[in-house]
Protein backbone atom coordinates (compact mmCIF):
# COMPACT_ATOMS: atom_id res chain seq x y z
CA UNK A 1 0.00 0.00 0.00
CA UNK A 2 1.69 3.62 -0.64
CA UNK A 3 2.22 6.00 2.04
CA UNK A 4 -0.20 8.38 3.30
CA UNK A 5 0.27 11.89 1.75
CA UNK A 6 1.99 14.60 4.14
CA UNK A 7 -1.15 16.45 6.29
CA UNK A 8 -3.99 13.97 4.08
CA UNK A 9 -7.00 12.94 5.81
CA UNK A 10 -7.75 8.90 4.88
CA UNK A 11 -11.42 8.35 4.74
CA UNK A 12 -13.01 5.44 7.28
CA UNK A 13 -15.80 3.64 6.51
CA UNK A 14 -17.88 6.17 9.08
CA UNK A 15 -16.50 9.02 7.88
CA UNK A 16 -19.21 11.10 5.41
CA UNK A 17 -18.38 11.94 2.10
CA UNK A 18 -18.13 15.77 1.07
CA UNK A 19 -21.76 16.04 -0.85
CA UNK A 20 -21.38 18.11 -3.90
CA UNK A 21 -23.59 19.90 -5.74
CA UNK A 22 -22.21 20.81 -9.67
CA UNK A 23 -24.04 23.92 -11.32
CA UNK A 24 -24.06 24.60 -15.31
CA UNK A 25 -25.66 27.61 -16.97
CA UNK A 26 -26.49 26.73 -20.89
CA UNK A 27 -26.49 28.62 -23.32
CA UNK A 28 -24.60 26.63 -26.31
CA UNK A 29 -24.10 23.67 -24.97
CA UNK A 30 -25.56 21.05 -27.64
CA UNK A 31 -22.04 19.64 -28.85
CA UNK A 32 -20.58 19.57 -25.36
CA UNK A 33 -23.49 18.79 -23.01
CA UNK A 34 -23.27 15.10 -23.12
CA UNK A 35 -19.38 15.02 -22.73
CA UNK A 36 -19.26 16.57 -19.81
CA UNK A 37 -22.39 14.39 -17.96
CA UNK A 38 -20.16 11.28 -19.36
CA UNK A 39 -17.01 13.18 -17.55
CA UNK A 40 -18.96 14.26 -14.26
CA UNK A 41 -20.94 10.05 -14.17
CA UNK A 42 -17.88 8.67 -12.02
CA UNK A 43 -17.66 11.45 -9.92
CA UNK A 44 -21.80 10.53 -8.91
CA UNK A 45 -20.32 7.55 -6.93
CA UNK A 46 -17.95 7.93 -3.72
CA UNK A 47 -14.16 8.92 -4.79
CA UNK A 48 -11.06 10.32 -3.01
CA UNK A 49 -9.81 13.97 -3.90
CA UNK A 50 -5.66 13.68 -4.47
CA UNK A 51 -4.86 14.25 -0.86
CA UNK A 52 -7.34 11.24 -0.04
CA UNK A 53 -10.81 13.31 1.05
CA UNK A 54 -14.20 11.64 0.07
CA UNK A 55 -16.59 13.12 -1.80
CA UNK A 56 -19.43 12.70 -4.11
CA UNK A 57 -20.71 14.56 -6.88
CA UNK A 58 -25.17 14.26 -5.65
CA UNK A 59 -26.43 16.38 -8.79
CA UNK A 60 -26.15 17.97 -11.86
CA UNK A 61 -28.00 21.47 -11.95
CA UNK A 62 -28.51 22.36 -16.00
CA UNK A 63 -29.99 25.89 -16.31
CA UNK A 64 -31.27 26.25 -19.62
CA UNK A 65 -31.02 30.11 -20.44
CA UNK A 66 -32.50 29.99 -23.89
CA UNK A 67 -29.42 29.41 -26.09
CA UNK A 68 -29.94 29.94 -29.40
CA UNK A 69 -28.70 26.50 -30.70
CA UNK A 70 -31.34 24.22 -29.30
CA UNK A 71 -29.66 23.17 -25.92
CA UNK A 72 -32.75 22.75 -24.47
CA UNK A 73 -33.73 19.27 -26.08
CA UNK A 74 -30.36 17.78 -24.93
CA UNK A 75 -30.94 19.00 -21.34
CA UNK A 76 -33.84 17.13 -21.46
CA UNK A 77 -32.82 13.89 -22.85
CA UNK A 78 -29.84 14.18 -20.18
CA UNK A 79 -32.28 15.06 -17.40
CA UNK A 80 -34.10 11.85 -18.05
CA UNK A 81 -31.48 9.89 -18.47
CA UNK A 82 -30.10 10.07 -16.13
CA UNK A 83 -31.72 10.41 -12.23
CA UNK A 84 -28.65 13.06 -10.75
CA UNK A 85 -28.86 15.46 -13.76
CA UNK A 86 -31.68 17.89 -12.89
CA UNK A 87 -33.10 20.82 -14.92
CA UNK A 88 -33.76 24.22 -14.39
CA UNK A 89 -35.79 26.36 -17.09
CA UNK A 90 -35.51 29.96 -17.66
CA UNK A 91 -38.04 31.91 -19.22
CA UNK A 92 -35.50 33.97 -21.36
CA UNK A 93 -32.29 34.64 -21.58
CA UNK A 94 -30.73 36.45 -18.62
CA UNK A 95 -27.06 35.67 -18.85
CA UNK A 96 -24.41 33.85 -17.38
CA UNK A 97 -24.52 34.84 -14.05
CA UNK A 98 -28.09 35.09 -13.51
CA UNK A 99 -28.38 31.53 -14.62
CA UNK A 100 -25.41 30.57 -11.67
CA UNK A 101 -27.53 32.05 -9.33
CA UNK A 102 -30.76 29.85 -10.29
CA UNK A 103 -28.72 26.81 -10.20
CA UNK A 104 -27.39 27.56 -7.32
CA UNK A 105 -30.64 28.52 -5.63
CA UNK A 106 -31.80 25.14 -6.74
CA UNK A 107 -28.96 22.90 -5.40
CA UNK A 108 -28.90 20.99 -1.68
CA UNK A 109 -25.13 20.28 -2.04
CA UNK A 110 -22.81 20.69 1.16
CA UNK A 111 -20.66 22.35 -1.58
CA UNK A 112 -21.28 24.10 -5.03
CA UNK A 113 -19.28 23.82 -7.92
CA UNK A 114 -20.03 26.15 -11.24
CA UNK A 115 -18.37 25.17 -14.34
CA UNK A 116 -19.10 25.97 -17.62
CA UNK A 117 -20.73 24.04 -20.64
CA UNK A 118 -17.97 24.53 -23.11
CA UNK A 119 -15.48 21.66 -21.75
CA UNK A 120 -12.66 23.38 -20.95
CA UNK A 121 -12.88 22.95 -17.16
CA UNK A 122 -12.45 19.47 -16.39
CA UNK A 123 -14.42 17.63 -13.40
CA UNK A 124 -11.70 15.30 -12.42
CA UNK A 125 -10.39 18.76 -11.09
CA UNK A 126 -12.97 19.38 -8.18
CA UNK A 127 -11.24 17.17 -6.10
CA UNK A 128 -8.18 19.46 -6.15
CA UNK A 129 -10.67 22.63 -5.30
CA UNK A 130 -12.12 20.56 -2.16
CA UNK A 131 -8.29 20.01 -0.93
CA UNK A 132 -7.97 23.57 -1.37
CA UNK A 133 -10.36 24.68 0.54
CA UNK A 134 -10.47 22.12 3.52
CA UNK A 135 -6.44 22.46 3.55
CA UNK A 136 -7.02 26.73 3.96
CA UNK A 137 -10.43 26.71 5.59
CA UNK A 138 -11.95 28.41 2.55
CA UNK A 139 -15.47 29.23 1.95
CA UNK A 140 -14.63 29.56 -1.92
CA UNK A 141 -12.34 28.05 -4.16
CA UNK A 142 -11.59 29.82 -7.34
CA UNK A 143 -9.68 27.74 -10.13
CA UNK A 144 -6.09 29.33 -10.97
CA UNK A 145 -5.11 28.50 -14.72
CA UNK A 146 -1.80 26.48 -14.54
CA UNK A 147 -1.72 27.27 -18.33
CA UNK A 148 -2.72 30.48 -20.82
CA UNK A 149 -6.60 30.26 -21.24
CA UNK A 150 -7.56 29.51 -24.33
CA UNK A 151 -8.68 32.47 -25.78
CA UNK A 152 -6.89 35.33 -27.72
CA UNK A 153 -3.98 37.16 -26.34
CA UNK A 154 -6.29 40.24 -26.79
CA UNK A 155 -9.34 39.03 -25.07
CA UNK A 156 -6.72 37.42 -22.04
CA UNK A 157 -4.92 41.05 -21.31
CA UNK A 158 -8.66 42.69 -21.46
CA UNK A 159 -9.79 40.26 -18.93
CA UNK A 160 -6.70 40.97 -16.86
CA UNK A 161 -6.68 44.72 -17.19
CA UNK A 162 -10.36 44.95 -16.40
CA UNK A 163 -9.73 42.51 -12.92
CA UNK A 164 -6.92 44.95 -12.27
CA UNK A 165 -9.11 47.63 -12.47
CA UNK A 166 -12.15 46.44 -10.24
CA UNK A 167 -9.56 44.95 -7.58
CA UNK A 168 -8.33 48.44 -7.00
CA UNK A 169 -12.01 49.70 -6.67
CA UNK A 170 -13.90 47.32 -4.50
CA UNK A 171 -12.65 46.73 -1.27
CA UNK A 172 -11.96 42.53 0.12
CA UNK A 173 -12.77 41.51 -3.35
CA UNK A 174 -9.72 39.01 -5.06
CA UNK A 175 -11.01 40.47 -8.38
CA UNK A 176 -7.26 39.30 -10.29
CA UNK A 177 -9.10 35.49 -8.61
CA UNK A 178 -12.45 35.82 -10.02
CA UNK A 179 -12.90 32.61 -12.43
CA UNK A 180 -16.20 30.90 -13.63
CA UNK A 181 -15.05 27.25 -12.64
CA UNK A 182 -15.37 27.74 -8.63
CA UNK A 183 -15.91 25.97 -5.18
CA UNK A 184 -18.31 27.44 -3.02
CA UNK A 185 -19.62 26.44 0.58
CA UNK A 186 -23.38 25.44 0.15
CA UNK A 187 -25.26 27.36 2.50
CA UNK A 188 -22.84 30.44 1.80
CA UNK A 189 -23.67 29.87 -2.08
CA UNK A 190 -27.55 29.59 -1.41
CA UNK A 191 -27.41 32.67 0.59
CA UNK A 192 -25.56 34.52 -2.25
CA UNK A 193 -28.79 33.62 -4.41
CA UNK A 194 -31.49 34.43 -2.22
CA UNK A 195 -30.62 38.19 -1.83
CA UNK A 196 -28.50 38.98 -5.02
CA UNK A 197 -30.17 41.83 -6.35
CA UNK A 198 -30.65 42.35 -10.80
CA UNK A 199 -27.13 42.95 -12.25
CA UNK A 200 -24.78 41.76 -9.49
CA UNK A 201 -21.93 40.33 -10.71
CA UNK A 202 -21.51 37.05 -8.68
CA UNK A 203 -18.02 37.16 -7.83
CA UNK A 204 -18.38 40.59 -5.85
CA UNK A 205 -21.42 39.53 -3.93
CA UNK A 206 -19.94 35.73 -2.96
CA UNK A 207 -16.88 38.43 -1.65
CA UNK A 208 -19.30 39.89 0.76
CA UNK A 209 -20.29 37.52 2.83
CA UNK A 210 -17.23 34.89 2.07
CA UNK A 211 -14.76 34.35 5.20
CA UNK A 212 -11.17 33.26 3.41
CA UNK A 213 -11.03 32.92 -0.31
CA UNK A 214 -8.28 30.69 -1.92
CA UNK A 215 -7.15 29.75 -5.33
CA UNK A 216 -5.94 26.10 -7.04
CA UNK A 217 -3.80 26.05 -9.70
CA UNK A 218 -5.67 23.97 -12.55
CA UNK A 219 -4.86 23.26 -16.25
CA UNK A 220 -7.53 24.67 -18.57
CA UNK A 221 -8.43 23.21 -21.52
CA UNK A 222 -9.92 24.03 -25.30
CA UNK A 223 -13.59 25.21 -25.40
CA UNK A 224 -15.10 22.16 -26.89
CA UNK A 225 -14.68 23.13 -30.53
CA UNK A 226 -17.20 25.91 -30.65
CA UNK A 227 -17.18 29.67 -30.85
CA UNK A 228 -17.17 31.61 -27.50
CA UNK A 229 -20.73 33.18 -26.92
CA UNK A 230 -19.14 36.56 -25.48
CA UNK A 231 -18.41 38.68 -28.29
CA UNK A 232 -17.24 42.93 -27.89
CA UNK A 233 -20.77 43.93 -26.53
CA UNK A 234 -21.23 40.82 -24.45
CA UNK A 235 -17.59 41.40 -23.35
CA UNK A 236 -18.21 45.03 -22.73
CA UNK A 237 -21.19 44.30 -20.69
CA UNK A 238 -19.66 42.06 -18.32
CA UNK A 239 -17.18 44.59 -17.46
CA UNK A 240 -19.31 47.36 -17.01
CA UNK A 241 -21.57 45.35 -14.46
CA UNK A 242 -18.39 44.25 -13.04
CA UNK A 243 -17.45 47.47 -12.55
CA UNK A 244 -20.88 48.73 -11.36
CA UNK A 245 -21.20 45.60 -9.13
CA UNK A 246 -17.77 46.36 -7.48
CA UNK A 247 -19.33 49.11 -5.06
CA UNK A 248 -19.80 52.93 -4.74
CA UNK A 249 -16.03 53.70 -5.01
CA UNK A 250 -16.95 56.01 -8.45
CA UNK A 251 -19.77 57.58 -6.84
CA UNK A 252 -17.16 58.51 -3.87
CA UNK A 253 -14.85 59.76 -6.61
CA UNK A 254 -17.73 62.23 -7.55
CA UNK A 255 -17.94 63.47 -3.41
CA UNK A 256 -14.32 63.88 -3.25
CA UNK A 257 -14.08 65.79 -6.35
CA UNK A 258 -16.82 67.85 -4.80
CA UNK A 259 -15.43 68.85 -1.50
CA UNK A 260 -12.07 69.12 -3.36
CA UNK A 261 -13.61 71.84 -5.16
CA UNK A 262 -15.13 73.59 -2.29
CA UNK A 263 -11.80 73.24 -0.75
CA UNK A 264 -9.62 74.81 -3.41
CA UNK A 265 -12.25 77.42 -4.66
CA UNK A 266 -11.38 80.00 -1.98
CA UNK A 267 -7.78 79.34 -3.08
CA UNK A 268 -8.30 79.96 -6.33
CA UNK A 269 -9.92 83.00 -6.03
CA UNK A 270 -7.37 84.48 -3.65
CA UNK A 271 -4.57 83.91 -6.42
CA UNK A 272 -7.01 85.42 -9.09
CA UNK A 273 -7.88 88.92 -7.18
CA UNK A 274 -4.41 88.91 -5.79
CA UNK A 275 -3.16 88.92 -9.48
CA UNK A 276 -5.97 91.64 -10.31
CA UNK A 277 -4.36 93.59 -7.80
CA UNK A 278 -1.02 93.43 -9.00
CA UNK A 279 -1.73 93.85 -12.93
CA UNK A 280 -0.44 90.57 -14.02
CA UNK A 281 -4.02 90.17 -16.19
CA UNK A 282 -5.76 93.72 -17.32
CA UNK A 283 -8.57 91.27 -19.01
CA UNK A 284 -11.41 93.70 -17.61
CA UNK A 285 -14.16 91.27 -16.21
CA UNK A 286 -12.61 88.24 -16.25
CA UNK A 287 -11.43 87.95 -12.35
CA UNK A 288 -14.84 88.31 -11.32
CA UNK A 289 -16.13 86.00 -13.66
CA UNK A 290 -13.50 83.47 -12.37
CA UNK A 291 -14.27 83.63 -8.74
CA UNK A 292 -17.65 83.27 -9.47
CA UNK A 293 -16.91 80.39 -11.74
CA UNK A 294 -14.78 78.60 -9.16
CA UNK A 295 -17.55 79.24 -6.30
CA UNK A 296 -20.51 78.28 -8.24
CA UNK A 297 -18.54 74.77 -9.73
CA UNK A 298 -17.23 73.92 -5.99
CA UNK A 299 -20.57 74.32 -5.32
CA UNK A 300 -22.41 72.01 -7.78
CA UNK A 301 -19.87 69.63 -7.60
CA UNK A 302 -20.11 69.36 -3.88
CA UNK A 303 -23.81 69.22 -4.17
CA UNK A 304 -23.24 66.12 -6.91
CA UNK A 305 -20.91 64.44 -3.90
CA UNK A 306 -23.68 64.55 -1.20
CA UNK A 307 -26.33 63.45 -3.88
CA UNK A 308 -24.21 60.72 -4.45
CA UNK A 309 -23.82 59.18 -1.40
CA UNK A 310 -27.28 58.81 -1.32
CA UNK A 311 -27.12 57.21 -4.33
CA UNK A 312 -24.58 55.07 -3.19
CA UNK A 313 -26.70 53.91 -0.33
CA UNK A 314 -29.62 52.92 -2.38
CA UNK A 315 -27.20 50.97 -4.82
CA UNK A 316 -25.89 49.31 -1.65
CA UNK A 317 -29.66 48.22 -0.81
CA UNK A 318 -30.91 47.62 -4.20
CA UNK A 319 -28.18 44.86 -4.61
CA UNK A 320 -28.92 43.35 -1.72
CA UNK A 321 -25.37 43.77 0.27
CA UNK A 322 -26.34 42.29 3.48
CA UNK A 323 -25.34 43.33 6.84
CA UNK A 324 -24.57 40.17 8.11
CA UNK A 325 -25.00 36.42 7.55
CA UNK A 326 -25.78 33.64 10.01
CA UNK A 327 -24.24 30.30 9.57
CA UNK A 328 -23.43 27.59 11.38
CA UNK A 329 -20.58 26.52 13.61
CA UNK A 330 -17.65 26.01 11.17
CA UNK A 331 -17.04 22.70 13.14
CA UNK A 332 -20.23 21.60 12.14
CA UNK A 333 -19.98 21.61 8.68
CA UNK A 334 -18.15 20.08 6.14
CA UNK A 335 -14.82 22.42 6.62
CA UNK A 336 -14.89 20.42 10.20
CA UNK A 337 -14.61 17.11 8.21
CA UNK A 338 -11.40 16.35 9.08
CA UNK A 339 -10.71 17.16 12.48
CA UNK A 340 -14.05 14.60 13.09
Amino acid sequence: MSPEPSGAAVPSDEQLPHRISVIVPVYQGRSTLRALVTELEPLTSVGTTPAGRAYVVDELVLVDDCGPDGSDVVVRELAAAHDWVRAVWLSRNFGQHAATLAGISASGGEWVVTMDEDGQHDPADIGVLLDAAMSEQADVVYARPSNQPPHGAARNFASRSAKWIVGRMAKGAPAADFNSFRLVLGEVARSVAAYAGPGIYLDVAISWVARRTTTAGVPMREEGGRPSGYDLRRLASHFWRLVLSSGTTPLRLVSVTGAAAVVLAPLVALVLVVGRVSGSWEAPGWTSTMVLLMASTGAILFALGVIAEYVGMAVNMAMGKPLYLPVRDRRDGPLGRDEA
